[in-house]
Formats: C-alpha cells, sequence, structure tokens
C-alpha cells in the first residue's frame, strides 16, 4: 500500500523557515517534520511513498537521493575514490518524488499522481502534521465503511474546518474554517479508493472544497473521530513547541 503526501505548498505562514526550504523540509529534532511522518506510516507496515513536490522541489529530492549515504557508517579509500559501506542505518523506503507543479492546489496535485499510484487503495496526508493516528485501525475503519474516502477527525476546540459526522461514522457535512469551538475538524489523515480520481478535474482544483462536496453529495465520504494526539505545524510557534515535545522526549507522534 502506497502512502501519498503533499509537500508543494509554499509555507507563507512559516515563512521564518520556508524561505528557503519547503515546509516539510522545516526540522523536529533534526529531522524535516517530512520525515516524522513517513516514519509514522512505517510503524504500520507502509513503506512505499508517493511525494507530491512543488516549491523548492530540488531540496526534497537531493535530501531522499543523498539519504543512504548520509544515515549509513563507511570508508572512502581517496587513493581510487572507492566506497565501502560498513553499516547502514538507513529506512527500507521506496520514495517517489513528482513535481506537481509550483502553484498547483491540492486536487490538481493528487490527479497528476494518479499514475503512479494504480488502481489501488492509499493512504493520503499533509507534509506539515504528525498524529499519533493508528494507520492500521484507520485502514480497517475505511474499509468497513465502504466509501471512497475516509479522513481523521479531530477536536481541537478550533477553528479550522468544520465536520458533521452521523453516528455511523458518514460525514454529512464539511465547512472549510468556520470560526467554532467544539467541533470536530479535519485533520489530514485520509484513506481513498482509487475512486477517488473520478471526482478530480485539474491544476486548479483544492483537494478540500470541490472534490469532497462531489463526494458528500454522493454520502461517500466517513470520518473516523481521534481522540489522541494530532498538531499541525503551521507557524514558528508551532514549530518551537513540537521541538520542545521531541527534545523533552514528550513526543505522542513518536509511535515507532
Amino acid at each position: 500500500m502506497k502512502a501519498v503526501i503533499f509537500a508543494g505548498g509554499f509555507g507563507t505562514r512559516l515563512s521564518e523557515a520556508t524561505n528557503l526550504i519547503p515546509k516539510p523540509m522545516v526540522e523536529i529534532g533534526g529531522k524535516p517534520i517530512l520525515w516524522h511522518i513517513m516514519k509514522i506510516y512505517s510503524h504500520y507496515g507502509i513503506n512505499d511513498f508517493i511525494i507530491c513536490c512543488g516549491y523548492k522541489q530540488y531540496v526534497i529530492k537531493e535530501y531522499f537521493a543523498n539519504y543512504f549515504r548520509h544515515n549509513c557508517d563507511m570508508t572512502v579509500d581517496l587513493s581510487d575514490n572507492s566506497v565501502k559501506v560498513l553499516e547502514n542505518h538507513s529506512e527500507k523506503w521506496k520514495v517517489t518524488m513528482v513535481d506537481t507543479g509550483l502553484n498547483t492546489m491540492t486536487g490538481g496535485r493528487l490527479k497528476r499522481v494518479q499514475k503512479y499510484i494504480g488502481n489501488e487503495q492509499f493512504c493520503l496526508t499533509y507534509g506539515d502534521g504528525v498524529a499519533d493516528v493508528n494507520i492500521t485501525e484507520a485502514i480497517q475503519l475505511h474499509n468497513k465503511s465502504g466509501k471512497i474516502l475516509s479522513m481523521m477527525a479531530y477536536q481541537p476546540g478550533g477553528r479550522l474546518g468544520v465536520l458533521d459526522i452521523a453516528n455511523d461514522g458518514t460525514l454529512n457535512s464539511f465547512i472549510e474554517k468556520l470560526q467554532e469551538s467544539g467541533t470536530w475538524i479535519n485533520a489530514g489523515f485520509f484513506v481513498c479508493e482509487p475512486a477517488i480520481f473520478d471526482v478530480l478535474e485539474g491544476d486548479h482544483e483544492m483537494f478540500e472544497k470541490e472534490p469532497m462536496q462531489k463526494l458528500l453529495a454522493k454520502n461517500e465520504i466517513h470520518a473516523y473521530k481521534h481522540e489522541g494526539f494530532w498538531k499541525p505545524m503551521d507557524t514558528l510557534r508551532d514549530n518551537q513547541e513540537l521541538n520542545k515535545m521531541w527534545d523533552e522526549n514528550k513526543a505522542p507522534w513518536k509511535v515507532w
């Protein structure tokens, strides 16, 4: 099974860090938040990733292109420029990085990687949020629902996209960024069927708007409630808080 990660946005709300690197490459504990997200999925046996790149996509490509050498012990014989790997500390990941365009919206980015996903079920998330979500359980709940799309719902008492969830888990409505507290919001960890591509049209579409409204009209979205930890990294303060959790060995998303 594959996990698709949106990693192409400009990250303007974290401009202090994203003027030189894309937001998913901003570090927590010396590793990009993208790495932390991938470690969550890998813990549950998903090691095949498709990264939807855009803004400063070369930084992500260079990071993974050199990942093996940067995470192994080696001997370099300068007399003949030979390299001998002594011990490998790298991950057993397959990482496909796709330049999905600089200004492409999330729906368009997903549509552009369709050929790399194939006709199979897949996971989807954003490259700027971590959670102690049980991916295996999320997939099981998705399969039980029989829907095209499942999303993780979270109740932060905040002001993000509000979800109206029926008792059986069916999503009745989705309103982006409504100012209201005590409601369930879209936390951005999805499980998708390949039929999701039937509601995607082009680069101009935000995944969270027209495509999701089409699925809602067909009663094809399931929401599973997550009452554990979830935190997006939208601002410098968020990054500082996540680093503090990591440094103090109190990072709830570290399930591996």
